[in-house]
């Protein structure tokens, strides 16, 4: 749960938030209930387990009388609580919950309320691009490692076997092995599924140019010769497939 905690106010009523791992929302209940006019100890009994819960007071710097653990309640908890409520400002507290504060939480992860100096607005918004320019850094190192491999596919001179590229691509984070990739290929229509040449390039990936086919000639000890057909990933195939497999950075892909 994180330890920033939001106060928003509702004609004179404080309502605090803070959100979870996932970024959800989350209420305190104490303010939730004075607003709408609930009895605090009547939450337990109209909110399941998954919609209240109690957070650390000295995590987030909440605590209710005596230092004991304050109840917070989830986003659906709170229009459960909402329905419950006899009180005609309900419906208003709802639509500004749900037009005002709800779209300001996930989008900045912060709320500017209305009436705040133009000093105190000016520190918030500091402090919500900052989270946002954080958030957009780790983005950035978390993709890293594979927009370089991406980068250095893009310069590959030289076409590879399938399992080559099967075991590169699990490297970066592609959960597949040799065989699963070929029927990984064979099932979106890469490779052909026929009996008789199960991995050879289907009639769309060679126009693609996905693909070449290079035939070996073997001599056998009789004097009679055959030929192997191996399926190689071209330098270009390598770059589509990358795109499409790992969700890399966008890729010069031709036609």
């Amino acid at each position: 749960m994180s330890a920033d905690i939001q106060r928003f106010d509702f004609n004179g009523n404080q309502l605090r938030a803070l959100t979870d791992e996932q970024g959800e929302p989350w209420f305190v209940a104490k303010d939730v209930c004075d607003i709408l006019e609930i009895r605090t100890d009547t939450v337990r009994k109209i909110l399941e387990n998954d919609e209240a819960a109690k957070v650390n007071p000295n995590s987030i710097g909440v605590a209710q009388n005596g230092g004991r653990s304050p109840l917070i309640v989830s986003e659906p908890g709170l229009y459960k609580l909402i329905m419950r409520s006899r009180k005609p400002a309900a419906k208003t507290f709802q639509r500004w919950v749900t037009h005002e504060v709800l779209p300001q939480i996930r989008k900045t992860g912060g709320y500017i309320p209305v009436g705040e100096s133009p000093e105190e607005t000016m520190a918030r918004a500091l402090l919500i691009a900052q989270k946002t320019l954080d958030q957009q850094k780790q983005q950035l190192e978390e993709q890293a490692p594979k927009v370089l491999f991406a980068d250095a596919v893009a310069t590959s001179k030289r076409s590879i076997l399938i399992g080559e590229l099967a075991k590169i691509l699990k490297q970066n984070g592609y959960d597949t092995g040799q065989t699963r990739f070929f029927k990984t290929l064979r099932e979106d229509g890469y490779l052909m599924k026929r009996n008789g040449s199960p991995n050879m390039p289907t009639q769309k990936s060679m126009n693609l140019g996905l693909f070449e086919v290079k035939e070996t000639a073997i001599q056998h000890s009789d004097g009679h010769t055959t030929v192997n057909f191996t399926t190689k990933v071209t330098p270009k195939g390598q770059q589509y497939l990358i795109q499409k497999y790992l969700g890399c950075t966008p890729l010069e892909v031709g036609a």
